[in-house]
């Protein structure tokens, strides 16, 4: 993770385009469990979650299989796709039980994988890079993935989250696009007038909402305070936390969110987004070819901005929310390790190029060559955002340890129902582990 932190400016500035890995959709199919198909044949077990409309990934992913397979008929790969909150129940569970596929999405990387890394469940696949393959991946992709010398999983996209505005329901609503806290009160006061939901959130899946408090933390206690609060979680109680949880609930006490927030899932929210059903949404970059799809009441419509500052807050619109590495791993228990890494190269490669032209993401690989011209305003504004970038955080579930990044994503539920004041949120998180990362 430090690594990652440290090279991302160096990535962004030399690539210059952004976006991400979509993160949450449906069901897919596919097999468990390696061992032999057809006339002795190879068979790899694959398990992702990219699977869902909005998700660009989920179009280019089965291709890129189907293309391996009928390239490669002595190694073939069956995938299974799961929404995100699922596929991260099932991979914790199989990964438990030894029950495992052979290649699996590794969940962003992060405090997630890194037990698994440490009890030994994932191969280590430094032994098969050569030093032509490295050298096809963006600058500083290398020391990124790297973990103790040792290298796991290979990059796909990197990505970052901003403010995505609905122009044309503003100018409705006769609001302003907010650049500060006040503005963004302001805005939502306008909205709510107007009869337009300023802003969605899809917290069925906890996660989305997790999104809105952290941005909210950054602005007001600044970047430099949340790394300390990582390592010293007593810190989460002081005043410019209480604060930051004092500001989110109070943008869900004048209406800022749906009603339906906490019952609504992270693809409800996009489809209801993409329908021109809410003003705001703060999300990643992933969400960016679903709403500028043709048939989405929201193309054209739509700018990406940084998140508002606080007139009282010590962050700044400089401090990047994102930029954390997704990509997948192997099993070690892979009946084929050598087969599994010579396609999880070919995966990692083929969809952090192509998705890049789909506008998935910002690139982990050599992009030069590929024709650019049809990336979005989306995407090309995140790059501009990017640019202005002084530091990056990664999100924060893939930070803290397990168990207190699920504590964290429910404390935050709980704040948004108002079934907690922000000073018992404050005090529950002092109570979470200190991170197990290298900050």
């Amino acid at each position: 993770m430090k690594a990652l932190l440290k090279k991302s400016m160096s990535i962004v500035l030399a690539l210059g385009l952004a976006g991400s890995l979509a993160a949450c959709s449906s069901e897919s199919s596919g097999g468990k469990s390696s061992g032999e198909s057809g006339s002795g044949s190879i068979k790899l077990t694959l398990w992702d979650q990219s699977v869902g409309n909005t998700d660009p990934s989920a179009k280019l992913l089965p291709q890129i299989v189907e293309k391996w397979n009928s390239e490669h008929p002595d190694i073939q790969v069956e995938r299974t796709g799961t929404t995100g909150e699922q596929y991260k129940t099932k991979i914790k569970t199989s990964l438990a039980a030894g029950e495992a596929p052979d290649i699996f999405y590794g969940m962003g990387g992060g405090s997630f994988m890194q037990p698994y890394i440490e009890s030994g469940n994932v191969l280590d696949i430094s032994g098969y890079l050569t030093d032509e393959i490295k050298s096809r991946m963006a600058p500083g992709m290398l020391e990124a993935i790297e973990t103790d010398g040792k290298i796991y999983t290979l990059p796909v996209f990197t990505h970052i989250a901003n403010l995505y505005v609905n122009t044309e329901l503003f100018e409705k609503a006769g609001a302003k696009i907010p650049t500060t806290y006040t503005e963004l009160l302001d805005a939502v006061e306008k909205l709510k007038a107007a009869g337009i939901t300023p802003a969605l959130i899809g917290e069925k899946d906890r996660w989305p909402g997790m999104y809105w408090y952290d941005m909210i933390a950054m602005r007001q206690a600044g970047r430099d305070a949340v790394i300390e609060a990582f390592k010293d979680p007593s810190k989460w109680d002081s005043p410019d936390f209480v604060a930051a949880a004092t500001k989110l609930q109070e943008l869900a006490k004048a209406g800022a969110f749906n009603s339906s927030m906490l019952s609504m899932s992270y693809d409800e929210m996009l489809g209801a987004f993409n329908a021109g059903s809410g003003a705001m949404m703060f999300q990643a970059n992933w969400v960016n070819a679903g709403i500028e799809d043709p048939s989405a009441a929201t193309k054209g419509k739509v700018q990406v901005i940084p998140f508002p500052v606080f007139e009282d807050g010590k962050g700044k619109a400089s401090e990047i929310f994102g930029v954390a590495v997704d990509g997948n791993y192997i099993n070690s228990t892979t009946k084929h390790p050598k087969e599994a890494a010579e396609f999880l190269i070919y995966l990692s490669e083929q969809l952090g190029t192509q998705g890049y032209l789909a506008g998935a993401g910002l690139p982990t690989w050599n992009t030069e060559g590929l024709d650019t011209s049809s990336l979005s305003s989306l995407d090309k504004s995140a790059a501009e955002i990017l640019k202005t970038a002084t530091s990056f955080t990664s999100w924060w579930d893939n930070i803290l340890p397990a168990e207190s990044a699920e504590t964290h994503k429910n404390l935050i539920a709980l704040l948004l129902a108002g079934d907690i004041t922000p000073e018992e949120f404050c005090k529950q998180m002092a109570q979470l582990e200190p991170t197990e990362l290298s900050l």
